[in-house]
C-alpha cells in the first residue's frame, strides 16, 4: 500500500444534516489544521522549534469529521501526530503554538512540546509519544462515563503501526467485554513511520479485525469529510445509546514525512496525487459550492481569518518567555 485505498470505502454523495453554521465550522476547523501544520512545517525549517514534530496535514477530515459529534462530556486520546486532533477538539491554537515552541504560555507550560500537548478541560487526554498508548486511556474514560451515566463517549485515534500493538488489541477486547461507549479510529495513512502497511499488517483492512472483538468495523474514505462525518455519527450515536464500541478505519495519506526531516525516499508521487485530486479541503469546497450550501466568498473569508490567526499565534509564541529554573519542579505531581 502506498497511501491508496485497497477496496471501495464508504463515501456518500447525499447532503448531510449539517446546518450552514455547521458546515462553516467544519471548514474553518479543517482549514485551521491545514494552515497550522503548514506553518509549523515552515517554522521548524528555521530551527526555532525544539524536539520532534509530526504533522497531520492531509488527514484533517478524520479529526474534524469525528470530533464534530463530540461535546464537553466526551474525550479523545491522540498520537504523536496529534495537532489535528487537538484543534478538532477545541484546544486553543495560541497555547498549542506556544507549547510547540517550548514557551511557558503553552498548553502544558512548554514542558510537553509537540508530541505531548494535552488539555483536559477540552477533553483532550493528550498527544502521546507511545505508539498504542491512547486506546487504554479511552477505555478508562469510557468506563467512567458509563458508571456516571453522563452520556460521554471516548475516542482513540491511532495509526496503522499502533494497530499491531498489544495495547490496542487488548483495548478493543476490553471495550467489547465491558460494552463501553468507546470508538477506535484507525488512521491508516499507509505507513508505520517508513514501513509500508503491506509489509507490516497481515490484512489489507484494519477494520476487518473488528469482527474478532464483536464490534462493527467500518472502512471510510478519509479524504471525504462527509463520509467520515456520517460514519462517526452512527458510531457515536450507537455508543451513547449503550450499543458498545466501534472500529472505524480511515484510508488516506499524510502530506509530510513521518517526522520533520524525513526525506521520504520510500514515497513516489502519491502526495502530489493526493493534494491535486483527493484533498479533503478541495473536495469539501467543491461539494458545498456545487450544492449552493456555501459560497466561495464565505470560504475565502474563512481562509483569510484563519491565516491571520495562525500568524498571530506564531508571533505570540516567539515573544513568550521560556520556562525558567523555578518551573523545573512544578506540574510534576497532582494534589487531590
Amino acid at each position: 500500500m502506498t497511501g491508496t485505498v485497497s477496496k471501495p470505502t464508504r463515501s456518500i454523495t447525499a447532503s448531510t444534516d449539517l446546518s450552514t453554521d455547521g458546515l462553516l465550522t467544519a471548514y474553518r476547523t479543517m482549514r485551521t489544521i491545514r494552515d497550522f501544520e503548514e506553518r509549523v512545517h515552515d517554522e521548524f525549517a528555521g530551527g526555532d522549534i525544539p524536539g520532534f514534530v509530526h504533522l497531520y496535514a492531509g488527514e484533517e477530515a478524520s479529526a474534524v469529521g469525528v470530533c464534530s459529534h463530540l461535546g464537553e462530556n466526551d474525550a479523545i486520546a491522540s498520537t504523536h501526530r496529534g495537532h489535528g486532533h487537538c484543534i478538532a477538539k477545541g484546544v486553543d491554537i495560541n497555547g498549542m503554538m506556544a507549547e510547540i515552541y517550548g514557551r511557558i504560555t503553552g498548553s502544558c507550560r512548554g514542558k510537553g512540546g509537540s508530541m505531548h500537548i494535552a488539555d483536559l478541560s477540552k477533553g483532550m487526554l493528550g498527544a502521546n509519544g507511545i505508539v498504542g498508548g491512547g486506546p487504554p486511556l479511552i477505555c478508562g474514560r469510557a468506563l467512567a462515563s458509563k458508571h456516571k451515566g453522563d452520556g460521554g463517549v471516548a475516542v482513540a485515534f491511532f495509526g496503522d503501526g499502533a494497530s499491531n500493538q498489544g495495547t490496542t488489541l487488548e483495548s478493543l477486547n476490553l471495550a467489547s467485554i465491558w460494552n463501553l461507549p468507546a470508538i477506535f479510529v484507525a488512521e491508516n495513512n499507509g505507513y508505520a513511520e517508513a514501513t509500508s502497511s503491506t509489509w507490516s499488517v497481515a490484512t489489507d483492512d484494519i477494520a476487518d479485525r473488528a469482527a474478532a472483538f464483536g464490534m462493527p468495523g467500518v472502512i471510510v474514505d478519509g479524504f471525504d469529510f462527509f463520509a467520515v462525518y456520517e460514519a462517526a455519527g452512527e458510531a457515536v450515536a450507537r455508543a451513547r445509546e449503550g450499543g458498545g464500541p466501534t472500529l472505524i478505519e480511515m484510508k488516506f495519506t499524510r502530506y509530510f514525512g513521518h517526522f520533520e526531516g524525513d526525506q521520504q525516499l520510500y514515497r513516489a508521487d502519491e502526495v502530489k496525487n493526493a493534494r491535486d485530486n483527493l484533498d479533503c479541503l478541495k473536495r469539501f469546497r467543491s461539494r458545498v459550492t456545487a450544492a449552493e450550501q456555501l459560497t466561495d466568498a464565505q470560504l475565502d473569508q474563512i481562509d483569510t481569518e484563519v491565516a491571520a490567526g495562525v500568524d498571530a499565534a506564531v508571533v505570540a509564541a516567539k515573544a513568550a518567555p521560556k520556562p525558567g529554573a523555578d518551573d523545573l519542579l512544578t506540574d510534576v505531581y497532582v494534589s487531590y
